[in-house]
């Protein structure tokens, strides 16, 4: 029998092992994030769908985008098998009730210039496939991510991550290793997707939403931070822009009253780095035409 630490050592190296085999599906993750940030871009939705531990990681991303990100509620969505009671509370075999999945996306009203991303640790679950066929029927993106390799099911979606993250510690256990690789593989696709929206400066989370007082402080050492100003100018500048961490820091560095940095941002499509580069940019030309 294992001791409490070598089981504790079995289980985090079999948790590295699933990372690993995210990592080995760089390429398509690049891909999905690039779909989420057009989606976006577009004004269209992404869904997250699944069942079990793989639709409540779709539930906490959904959760986790509006205050890192300032996206609204509406633009990230998820649906669970089993509904709301199942993110609390085991559902089981709702999992295996195809037309429920694609009732959810009927219901939300999916369709072309919208994303599906469907979670599915092992294989793909009734609940799962309703999603993706619905999904597809009405013209949406679809994606699916998976803990098994591709195989037969890569003509569900029109993009499959295979994470392959073979078997569990606990045999069929998917909120382990799986539930782990899942929850990487989100991570980086809604994260890289942001990066593209300029919803990031640097390692800053620029478009945060501030709804407590932690996230406040964090808005004012990203704005003295990125705009190289004291805490006290920063609180100042920050209060100027009604809480807009990215205005605040584009007055800071372009020294604007509010609605022009904000101005500056419109043109830069919220985009800190080019509105910073805009600003280069006029310099210079006032700079070789004085009457520009």
């Amino acid at each position: 029998m294992l001791s409490s630490l070598e089981v504790v050592a079995l289980l985090l190296e079999e948790d590295r092992r699933g990372i690993e085999a995210v990592s080995r599906c760089q390429d398509e993750i690049a891909l999905a994030a690039g779909w989420v940030a057009e989606t976006l871009a577009a004004g269209g939705t992404v869904l997250l769908a699944g069942a079990g531990t793989s639709g409540r990681l779709g539930v906490l991303e959904a959760a986790e985008c509006p205050p890192t990100f300032g996206t609204d509620p509406s633009q990230i969505r998820a649906v669970i098998a089993g509904g709301e009671d199942a993110v609390f509370r085991a559902k089981e075999g709702a999992e295996d009730i195809f037309e429920d999945g694609a009732a959810a996306v009927r219901e939300l009203g999916m369709g072309g210039g919208d994303l599906l991303i469907a979670l599915s640790a092992s294989s793909a679950t009734p609940f799962v496939l309703g999603a993706l066929e619905a999904a597809r029927d009405n013209g949406a993106r679809t994606v699916l991510i998976t803990c098994t390799p591709p195989g037969r099911i890569l003509s569900v979606a029109d993009l499959v991550l295979g994470l392959d993250t073979g078997p569990e510690v606990l045999t069929g256990s998917t909120r382990l290793k799986a539930g782990s690789a899942t929850k990487a593989a989100l991570n980086a696709i809604t994260t890289a997707a942001m990066v593209r929206l300029g919803k990031v400066y640097g390692n800053l989370m620029v478009d945060l939403r501030p709804g407590s007082a932690k996230l406040r402080d964090r808005a004012l050492r990203i704005v003295a931070e990125a705009g190289d100003v004291s805490r006290e100018e920063a609180a100042r500048l920050y209060e100027a822009a009604a809480g807009q961490v990215k205005t605040a820091i584009v007055m800071a560095l372009c020294d604007l009253g509010a609605e022009a940095a904000r101005e500056r941002l419109r043109t830069a499509q919220g985009h800190v780095r080019r509105a910073l580069a805009g600003a280069t940019e006029t310099d210079q030309q006032a700079t070789v035409d004085p009457e520009a």
